[in-house]
């Protein structure tokens, strides 16, 4: 167990040096985020002590043992008689037999002077003197029948523990899901800024070459200004996408709590991943919730018809008990077994109503979740349609871009000939930014298209 530990230890520092000294791959990244990412250190707890009241509801069915002290002190004439034969030390005077024999020397014997000896109060076991008492018991109490109810509360705890699980799974499929994204963004992010910049690049070289054909009276001084607007208006689409990469390596560096500044960037868009309507229902974590919470519901309908059914329990106890610590003794001791059968027999309907309330909830649950899988279905088959349509706009558009590079190409040549005038130069320029930035919008879509697919899956495919 520590070799494992100190080997897991080991990978993630190796992990946390990538992060810091060269790029972080997605699968490192997945690591520092299962073992560092405090939402899904919190999700960890809860599981823990959902499992702990599972715990707790089993432990019913063994009953309980309880040590018991008693410490008091009385002149009540019922308290001091109960605690003498509690601890086995009463004796006749407790009854008054001082009294009885005193009468015996009476003339006639059978009277005292206050009436007949039958009517006589023996003063010692009316008024006694005060008393104390001590008495120590171990008492163990066992339910032997309940009619199902323990089982049936242990197995809601169990569900309980189970949807806990099932939570914290969902969670990391879901910050699994933001990392992958963010990788996949800056992918998508680094292949824009290098079209952006390869534009920029060529605005330059238009721009140089402007200056130096104005200087030989072939150019206009508002060309440069139009050149100089259009490497301007290039440059603040670049800023905002370098923001936009730093706004993404914080996010990261928030899932995975450590500062990230480089990642290795995935080779290839984000893959349509391989999956049908049927595959992603078995999958998805909500429906198994709404089962989990449908076998919950059929525990507590467990409960509510056990209150129509008998309840027997066990009680044994041992004591000892006398007037001070000094005094116990071991043939003071006694013991008590005992066993109880309690049956509700009418509760006002009670009892009825709280059957009737757990089945329709589980009737409920049934249908709730024949209805989410109808509805992820309809989703599944919505997001395939999207992913297809985009995949088709993507391929439209790359080709509309390989197009819009050449023609700026065309007219960048024209221009330098003084067949093409600048405005034209720019205006294809224009076309060919807004094809880089239309590309760019529509494989962000796709990439959140396939991860939506991928969620509803739970990961299934990561």
């Amino acid at each position: 167990m520590k070799l494992a530990t100190l080997l897991c230890a080991t990978a993630l520092s190796l992990a946390a040096a990538t992060a810091q000294n060269g790029g972080l791959a997605l699968d490192q990244a997945i690591d520092l985020l299962k073992a560092q990412n405090l939402e899904i250190k919190a999700a960890t707890y809860d599981v823990q002590s959902a499992h702990e009241r599972a715990s707790q509801a089993g432990g019913q069915h063994w009953g309980s043992l309880d040590f018991i002290q008693n410490i008091a002190r009385s002149d009540d004439a019922g308290n001091v008689f109960g605690f003498k034969l509690t601890g086995r030390e009463a004796n006749f005077g407790d009854f008054g037999f001082s009294d009885f024999i005193a009468c015996q020397g009476a003339t006639p014997p059978a009277y005292c002077t206050d009436g007949t000896l039958l009517d006589r109060q023996p003063e010692a076991l009316n008024y006694p003197a005060d008393r104390n008492f001590f008495q120590s018991k171990l008492q163990y109490t066992l339910p032997l029948y309940v009619g199902g109810k323990i089982s049936a509360y242990v197995e809601a705890a169990e569900g309980m523990e189970r949807l806990k699980r099932l939570d914290k799974t969902k969670l990391l499929n879901e910050k699994i899901y933001e990392t992958r994204k963010a990788f996949y963004d800056m992918r998508l992010l680094d292949e824009a800024l290098s079209n952006l910049k390869t534009i920029y690049d060529n605005i330059g070289t238009l721009e140089a070459m402007t200056e130096s054909m104005i200087k030989e009276g072939y150019a206009k001084r508002t060309d440069l200004l139009e050149v100089q607007a259009k490497k301007s208006n290039v440059a603040r689409s670049i800023h905002q996408m370098e923001a936009n990469e730093a706004l993404l390596y914080h996010y990261l560096s928030f899932l995975l709590d450590q500062p990230v500044s480089a990642i290795t960037l995935p080779a290839s868009d984000v893959p349509m991943p391989p999956l049908e309507t049927a595959d992603v229902i078995a999958a998805n974590i909500d429906v198994k919730r709404a089962q989990t919470g449908l076998e919950i519901r059929e525990s507590m309908q467990d409960v509510a018809l056990s209150d129509y059914l008998p309840m027997v329990g066990l009680q044994a106890d041992v004591q000892t008990a006398a007037d001070s610590f000094e005094h116990y003794a071991a043939d003071k001791g006694s013991y008590t077994v005992g066993i109880q059968l309690k049956w509700n027999l009418f509760a006002g309907g009670s009892d009825y109503a709280a059957y009737e309330e757990a089945r329709i909830e589980t009737l409920k649950t049934k249908t709730q979740i024949d209805l989410a899988k109808k509805g992820i279905a309809l989703q599944v088959d919505k997001i395939h349609t999207e992913i297809k349509s985009l995949d088709y706009e993507i391929d439209a558009l790359s080709k509309e871009l390989a197009l819009a590079n050449e023609i700026y190409a065309s007219y960048e040549a024209r221009y330098r000939e003084q067949i093409a005038s600048m405005s034209d130069v720019v205006i294809k320029q224009s076309q060919q930014l807004e094809k880089v930035l239309a590309l760019l919008e529509v494989k962000n879509k796709r990439t959140e298209r396939v991860f939506a697919l991928e969620k509803l899956a739970n990961g299934v495919t990561q």
